[in-house]
């Protein structure tokens, strides 16, 4: 259902496992290559626009390389698309009166070595909030080059398990199951699991003004 003032849900998917579904890998690096081919775009232009290097985007489109979400938000930046563009080429633009519902399962997967990203709701478009559930699989700062950072805001709820945050220039943050922590994203920082097990957390970041909103678009 896409009509306004109606419920539109995004329906399950096949799963590999229980609760997680098979990564969606492939179809990202071919999202990303059908973005740049539309724009007429070589891999040293988008290079250029984004501030990845091309062999990072090479690796992407040929999937062999997944990207964290401050990449991801300079590759929608440079392109100069709606996030969720990155996912797929359509969905229902935020309008208001709308009713957005995710069933189990239904997200888009990112899987780098520290996290595992669920992006949440990429069939609506024109967003002021990226909502993501994960998996943290880092348990130390050492498993980082560098910290992440990016433009906006960020909200961490940790669903099980215990994470640490790690700030640039700030002490680090235990945050525990049922607690929350919010910061601005221009902050270096990195999630580790201070548990034993991988905790499980919801995040919801905001997009760069730059990129396109609410009532905008991008094919």
């Amino acid at each position: 259902m896409k009509t306004r003032d109606m419920v539109f849900i995004m329906k399950s998917e096949p799963k590999a496992v229980p609760g997680i579904p098979a990564a969606r890998r492939d179809e990202f690096g071919k999202r990303l290559k059908e973005l740049r081919i539309q724009r007429n775009l070589r891999l040293s232009d988008v290079a250029a626009l984004t501030g990845l290097a091309v062999s990072t985007i090479s690796k992407v489109e040929r999937n062999q390389m997944a990207l964290t979400y401050d990449r991801l938000q300079q590759l929608a930046g440079g392109l100069g698309v709606d996030f969720a563009a990155l996912f797929q080429s359509g969905g229902d633009t935020y309008h208001r009166g709308l009713i957005a519902l995710a069933e189990t399962g239904k997200f888009r997967r990112q899987e780098t070595a520290q996290y595992n990203y669920e992006y949440l709701f990429t069939d609506v478009w024109g967003k002021a909030m990226v909502p993501i559930t994960g998996t943290v699989k880092s348990h130390s700062p050492s498993d980082f080059a560098g910290f992440n950072s990016h433009v906006g805001e960020e909200f961490v709820h940790v669903i099980s398990g215990e994470i640490t945050i790690y700030f640039d220039g700030a002490p680090p943050a235990t945050v525990r199951e049922g607690e929350s922590i919010y910061f601005d994203s221009s902050r270096g920082h990195n999630y580790t699991s201070s548990s034993k097990e991988d905790a499980r957390i919801l995040v919801v970041c905001t997009p760069p003004p730059s990129q396109p909103r609410r009532g905008q678009s991008a094919s």
